[in-house]
């Protein structure tokens, strides 16, 4: 095991410094492209200075994870199959984001487009981890340790996780350095999952993703010089559940990305609130804006959601405690 976690250390360093090394390189690139950010309208007013940075930044994650991966696990099936999910969704992100910056056609991908491609990627994800890695169709109850076989529905419920988790991170990203910041952390906390998992060759994958977002956080923290956009977003999201559903603890991921839950859940209360009353039940959603409307300064934000992330990723590990999952 030791052998593992410093393979992972490396992973994570070499992920750093492809993050680091690139950021220089591409946000020039990006900007002569002119894929800046645009700005909600409705949103907060101090966001109007971000109007122009550039976005697709995921692309910068991206490339860091698939390269440290490749170096430190290319011969692991379960690490290559994790990448093939990232790039995936990054895939999809990257076609709204072009789309929309691009293209300037401002809503992007339509909302079913967006849906098929993901529930795609789901199904052959789901079929490749039934059929050739024999990952059986089982989940884990966090705590209890209870084990219940889904049969025949765990393949739209993984499609479920995957298409949540992505769309959760995307909803996160709206602050500089929220979403890398609070995936840094559940990317650690998936290190020490695939470990007591014995997915050993997956714990690099892990680091690699926690390197990307640090390096990343050298060009996204507050005042962002980039964005990492759906590109960015839909890619951590998916990276993250396929690390769930490959050690068996997608059911988990609702505490350790507890962040994103709430994220979600706050875009979810909104509009349902709204629709059927007319009133709002925050000042605009997600939560972390409603925070902005509310005077908390941007970074004050950050570091309390992350601060919120750490304290998630730390109940949902203890809730492996005596539990065995292969």
């Amino acid at each position: 095991m030791q052998g593992y976690v410093i393979n992972t250390l490396i992973a994570a360093f070499i992920a750093i410094v492809v993050s680091a090394l690139m950021g220089p390189l591409m946000i020039p690139f990006l900007q002569r492209l002119k894929v800046g950010q645009s700005i909600r309208e409705e949103g907060p007013q101090r966001h109007y200075a971000k109007a122009g940075t550039p976005t697709m930044g995921g692309i910068i994650i991206i490339t860091a994870v698939m390269a440290s991966t490749f170096i430190m696990a290319g011969s692991s099936l379960e690490s290559l199959s994790a990448v093939f999910v990232m790039l995936a969704f990054g895939a999809v992100g990257f076609w709204d984001d072009y789309i929309k910056v691009v293209l300037k056609r401002s809503l992007g991908l339509r909302a079913r487009e967006k849906l098929l491609l993901q529930l795609l990627i789901g199904l052959l994800f789901g079929l490749l981890l039934i059929y050739y890695f024999h990952r059986g169709t089982e989940i884990v109850i966090p705590f209890s340790g209870t084990v219940i076989d889904l049969g025949y529905i765990y393949i739209p419920f993984l499609i479920l996780v995957l298409i949540s988790a992505s769309n959760a991170v995307n909803l996160t990203d709206g602050l500089d350095g929220l979403a890398s910041g609070v995936t840094l952390f559940v990317a650690l906390a998936y290190a020490l999952v695939c470990l007591m998992t014995s997915h050993y060759q997956l714990t690099v994958f892990c680091g690699a993703l926690a390197g990307a977002c640090i390096g990343f956080l050298i060009f996204n923290h507050y005042p962002a010089r980039v964005f990492m956009g759906d590109t960015g977003s839909m890619a951590l999201g998916g990276a993250i559940a396929a690390v769930a559903a490959i050690s068996r603890s997608e059911i988990f991921l609702l505490i350790i990305g507890g962040v994103y839950v709430i994220e979600a859940l706050s875009v979810i209360i909104q509009v349902f609130w709204f629709q059927t009353t007319g009133k709002r039940v925050f000042l605009m959603s997600p939560l972390h804006h409603h925070f902005e409307l509310k005077g908390w300064p941007e970074t004050r934000i950050v570091k309390v959601f992350s601060i919120v992330s750490l304290l998630f990723v730390i109940v949902g590990l203890l809730g492996f405690k005596g539990i065995g999952i292969r």
